[in-house]
C-alpha cells in the first residue's frame, strides 16, 4: 500500500500531539510527512526529530509548488480559512482543522472553492468517529430505551485559561474551541434533521482572562425529535458524565471512558391502569403511588477515545476519500451544519469584545 506526501502547518498542541501522535503510530500505514511548517524554529528543530525525513519550512505559501497529496492545516483557528482557500486555489488537497469556519459563508466558499480547482476538502471532526459516541448512537438506535426524549451533553470541568483561546480576535472561545464535538455530536442525535434549530443559548464569562466565552448553554431540537442540551462550562466542579440520554424505557450515562444504563423492558411488569382516586394503605391513610419496577442495568469500557482510535478512523477514511473515491466518513457539510449552530449561537449572544 502507498503512503500519501503529507504535509502539517502549524506545530501547536493540535498539529504536534493529535494529528502528530497518529502520523509516528503503528496505526498509520497510509501518510508519510513530507513537509511541516511553523513559524517557531524550535518547533521545526522538534518536528524533524519526530519526521527525520521531512523538510521544514517556515511560510506555508511555500507548499504552492511541493508535491504534496494533502496539506492538514493546523493553523490558528482564525487563519483556517483564508489558508485553505488559498491552498485550494492551488489545487492542493486540505484537511482543516476545527472550527471550519467563522460562519456557514466561509465554510460554503471553501467547499466551492475546492469543486471550482478539482481538490479535495475535509474537516477534522474526529469525535464523531470516538467509541462511546457511536455506542450511544446505536443504543439509541437499538429502542432499548424506547423513544429518545432528551440527550444532554456535558463538556464540563473546573478550569481556567488565558492563552489565545480565550479571545475573540483569535476566534477563540469554548464553543469555537470545545463546541464542534458536542454540537457536531448533538446534530447527529438529531439525524442532522434540516429543521433542526436552536431554541435556546446563552454565553457567558466565567473564569476566563480573555473576552470569549467559557460558558455556553444551548438548546437544540427538531420536530419529532429529542431535546439536545448543550453545556460546555468552565466552572462545573461536578460533572460526572459527557452523554445522559433518556428515553421512554430508560437512561443511558457515560464518559469516553465508560457507560452505564439501566431500563425496563414491555411486558415485563405488570400494567397499571391509571385510578382517579387517592390510594391508601391498609391504615386508609393516603400513600404515595410507588412500585419496585423490574429493571435491567448494564456497564462496561470503552476501547479506544476520541483521539487516538477516532483520529486513527477518520485518517483512514481520509486515505481511501482520496485514493479510491470512496465517501469520507464525516463529510464538509456535516461540519459545516456544526458552524451554522456556531454562527445562530454568536448571532444571539453578542459579547463585547475588548481585545
Amino acid at each position: 500500500m502507498k503512503k500519501l506526501r503529507l504535509a502539517v502547518i502549524g506545530q501547536g498542541r493540535s498539529g504536534k500531539d493529535i494529528h502528530g501522535a497518529y502520523y509516528t503510530s503503528d496505526a498509520n500505514k497510509y501518510f508519510e510527512v513530507a513537509y511541516v511548517v511553523d513559524f517557531d524554529e524550535i518547533m521545526l528543530e522538534k518536528a524533524k526529530k519526530l519526521y527525520p525525513s521531512c523538510e521544514t519550512l517556515t511560510d506555508w505559501r511555500e507548499l504552492f509548488d511541493k508535491d504534496v497529496d494533502i496539506v492538514v492545516n493546523a493553523s490558528y483557528s482564525e487563519m483556517h480559512f483564508p489558508i485553505t482557500k488559498k491552498l485550494l486555489e492551488h489545487g492542493k488537497n486540505v484537511l482543516v482543522e476545527k472550527p471550519f469556519g467563522r460562519n456557514r459563508y466561509e465554510c460554503d466558499t471553501l467547499m466551492k472553492t475546492a469543486k471550482d480547482n478539482g481538490a479535495y476538502l475535509a474537516v477534522f471532526q474526529q469525535t464523531f468517529l470516538a467509541p462511546f459516541f457511536i455506542f450511544a448512537k446505536e443504543v439509541c438506535d437499538s429502542g432499548k430505551l424506547g423513544k429518545i426524549l432528551t440527550v444532554n451533553i456535558h463538556y464540563n470541568g473546573l478550569a481556567r485559561r488565558w492563552d489565545w483561546q480565550t479571545l475573540q480576535k483569535k476566534l477563540g472561545g469554548s464553543v469555537y474551541n470545545t463546541g464542534p464535538h458536542p454540537i457536531g455530536m448533538g446534530l447527529g442525535f438529531l439525524d442532522y434533521d434540516e429543521k433542526a434549530q436552536v431554541v435556546f443559548s446563552k454565553l457567558d464569562l466565567a473564569l476566563t482572562s480573555g473576552d470569549a466565552e467559557d460558558y455556553a448553554k444551548i438548546i437544540m431540537t427538531a420536530p419529532d425529535k429529542p431535546v439536545v442540551d448543550i453545556e460546555i462550562s468552565a466552572v462545573d466542579a461536578f460533572n460526572d458524565f459527557t452523554l445522559k440520554i433518556q428515553g421512554t424505557r430508560g437512561s443511558f450515562k457515560c464518559t469516553p471512558a465508560k457507560y452505564s444504563m439501566k431500563y425496563v423492558v414491555d411486558g415485563e411488569n405488570v400494567e397499571r391502569p391509571y385510578i382517579e382516586e387517592s390510594i391508601r394503605g391498609e391504615d386508609h391513610e393516603p400513600i404515595y403511588c410507588r412500585e419496585e419496577l423490574i429493571t435491567h442495568e448494564e456497564s462496561g469500557e470503552f476501547d479506544g477515545d476520541a483521539f487516538g482510535l477516532a483520529t486513527a478512523r477518520f485518517y483512514e477514511s481520509l486515505y481511501f476519500a482520496l485514493t479510491e473515491g470512496k465517501p469520507i466518513a464525516v463529510t464538509p457539510e456535516t461540519a459545516s451544519a456544526v458552524i451554522g449552530v456556531i454562527e445562530k449561537v454568536h448571532a444571539d449572544n453578542r459579547i463585547e469584545r475588548k481585545i
